[in-house]
């Protein structure tokens, strides 16, 4: 038994009213610091979300491509599936007939579904907001809270730790249309749980709040949980190694609680996982070839920020959603100095450890500097045919890093101020800000997303819709899913052939591809409009066509009108051998 243990005994029981008391006063007393944390953390997310807020209705994040009407659709078909009794897991909405494995995609049911009242009554774009949003403010704040708790850090050095951790250059990146590595909240949550188990031991209520929470995680982000454990491992492992004395009764507590932690969280995930890898329309790995940071992208600032603004450098980027690094060399120079004098202390040590080894792995297979390929090679190349690691972006290791120089910097401020030696606050702060305003995001570019056609916001469709699907023209795919958007405008009443999302490429070897498997006209429509000319409509392709149909059992063919709208219409009209008609602002071909 602990002296913790041994006083508690000792001390006289408190009456059941008593305690409730004293609980009810530590909730409705909340430390000042806190809520002035969580107040300025939500006013910085809404700062930087402030274009998609202000415009709820039409707006469309500028950087998002086409992940924002991916994520939209998402957020729609879990709220559908909800309200009419269905199998959340898998939708024919999309991909008609053959489907879309909602599991293997990154469909977020720890929220989609919990969200489903606000995604039905007032639209995905407010789900698609308030993600973004709270998970930005969520994470600054759950990892403040894991410093000032767990640390023993001040709450004024914590809350900075909080906000580079919530706005990191990697997460501002993401939040153009990625919220699965926006929402990551929970994962210092699963830290502390961690820590806390191997610290003062096993109990029941521990054991099982770590099962939920890791299974909730996992339907919010499996990828980012896995790079998180990776991550964690390299911390314990680097922590225990500069304290030997701790690691017996670590592994001690840990053994007794850890194991059943981990079997809550697999009969809790063992259908949705089950159905992600042999479910219908599942699929083995995701092929991405290489996508290790530039070296460079370490040391500039990220392009969405006060720093990217002034002092624009070269591009690195895969696109604008995985600016994972640009830490900008002032933090990176910072965080040496930092390490330096804390070297002493374990848990300093192995942040800096860890901050190292997966910014490593972040670079790739090989080492590039610049654009320039150096042939050296990396740590990434042992592991990057590992299972399930494989299908990781590497160059999203780098966000691990951001947690280590957080608690860096968190040590060194709260040391600095504590001792309060004149002038070293003041030079400290100034470093900070060096440091720390580049990184200063900028509000995220939102344009005008275009309208959906009066054809299906009227609900013209109906008439040419029974029980079959729709095609447009090209159909939707990942470089245009507008149409998806069209669809969750008509309250998902038809189901669509094409789209945008991950599933089986056809081939018997399972791999994954984006969008649906390409059938001889989808390539065909796809073609001429990137062209702008009608091909040579012979009968096989004619017969490909009323194939196509057949397969996608189609009721309407819809064009909408775009670039190449002239050439597209011909083509169809050539492949069917009858015209179109022009109603409430689409080409339509009645083809039941």
């Amino acid at each position: 038994m602990t002296t913790t243990d041994r006083t508690a005994l000792e001390q006289p029981a408190q009456a059941p009213a008593s305690r409730f008391a004293a609980l009810s006063s530590r909730i409705r007393r909340p430390h000042p610091a806190d809520v002035a944390a969580a107040v300025a953390y939500t006013l910085a997310a809404l700062f930087v979300m402030q274009g998609q807020w202000k415009n709820l209705a039409n707006g469309y994040l500028a950087n998002s491509a086409q992940d924002q009407a991916m994520w939209e659709w998402f957020f729609a078909v879990a709220a559908h599936s909800v309200a009419h009794g269905e199998n959340p897991l898998w939708s024919d909405l999309q991909n008609f007939p053959n489907g879309v494995n909602l599991m293997a995609n990154t469909a977020m049911f720890g929220l989609s579904i919990p969200l489903a009242p606000i995604t039905l009554l007032l639209g995905p774009t407010l789900t698609w907001a308030i993600a973004l949003t709270g998970g930005l403010a969520g994470t600054a704040y759950a990892w403040y809270w894991l410093f000032s708790r767990t640390v023993a850090a001040s709450r004024g050095a914590s809350a900075l730790g909080g906000a580079l951790c919530g706005f990191a250059p990697g997460m501002i990146s993401h939040a153009n249309g990625h919220p699965n590595f926006v929402v990551l909240f929970l994962l210092p949550v699963i830290a502390a749980l961690v820590i806390e188990i191997a610290r003062s031991g096993p109990s029941a209520r521990k054991t099982v709040a770590l099962g939920l929470v890791a299974a909730l995680q996992f339907m919010l982000g499996a990828e980012p949980l896995l790079i998180f454990a990776i991550a964690f491992g390299i911390f314990a492992v680097a922590y225990y190694l500069g304290s030997p004395p701790r690691l017996l009764p670590a592994l001690k507590n840990a053994a007794k609680s850890l194991p059943a932690a981990a079997a809550l969280t697999l009969i809790l995930i063992a259908f949705p996982l089950y159905w992600q890898f042999y479910g219908p329309e599942s699929y083995a790995s995701l092929e991405h070839g290489p996508m290790g940071n530039d070296f460079n992208a370490l040391l500039q600032f990220p392009a969405q920020s006060i720093g990217g603004d002034l002092a624009p450098g070269e591009s690195y980027r895969i696109n604008p959603t995985e600016d994972n690094s640009y830490f900008g060399w002032p933090l990176i120079l910072l965080t040496l100095v930092a390490a330096v004098p804390l070297w002493r202390v374990a848990c300093a040590r192995a942040a800096a450890a860890t901050a190292v080894v997966v910014t490593v792995l972040s670079l790739g297979s090989e080492l590039i500097i610049g654009g320039v390929n150096t042939g050296v090679g990396l740590p990434w190349e042992w592991l990057s045919d590992t299972t399930l690691i494989e299908s990781i972006l590497e160059t999203r290791f780098a966000m691990a890093a951001i947690p280590g120089i957080a608690l860096l910097l968190v040590l060194t401020t709260d040391r600095v101020f504590r001792r309060g030696i004149t002038p070293i606050p003041a030079l400290w702060s100034s470093a900070l800000a060096i440091a720390l305003l580049p990184l200063l995001p900028t509000p995220l570019a939102t344009i005008e997303r275009s309208p959906t056609p009066q054809f299906f916001a009227s609900g013209e469709w109906k008439n040419y819709v029974d029980d079959g699907s729709v095609v447009t023209v090209p159909l939707p795919r990942p470089m245009d899913a507008r149409p998806l958007h069209w669809q969750v405008e008509a309250d998902m009443g038809f189901p669509l052939a094409g789209g945008y999302f991950v599933g089986p490429d056809g081939t018997d070897e399972r791999e994954a591809k984006y969008g649906a498997v390409d059938r001889p006209t989808a390539l065909l429509l796809a073609s001429v409009r990137e062209s702008g000319t009608v091909p040579e409509i012979t009968r096989q392709r004619q017969a490909e066509f009323r194939s196509d149909l057949q397969f996608w059992d189609a009721d309407v063919v819809v064009l909408q009108p775009d670039r190449s709208t002239s050439a597209l219409r011909e083509t169809v009209d050539e492949l069917l051998g009858t015209d179109s008609e022009y109603i409430d602002g689409v080409w339509v071909w009645d083809v039941r």
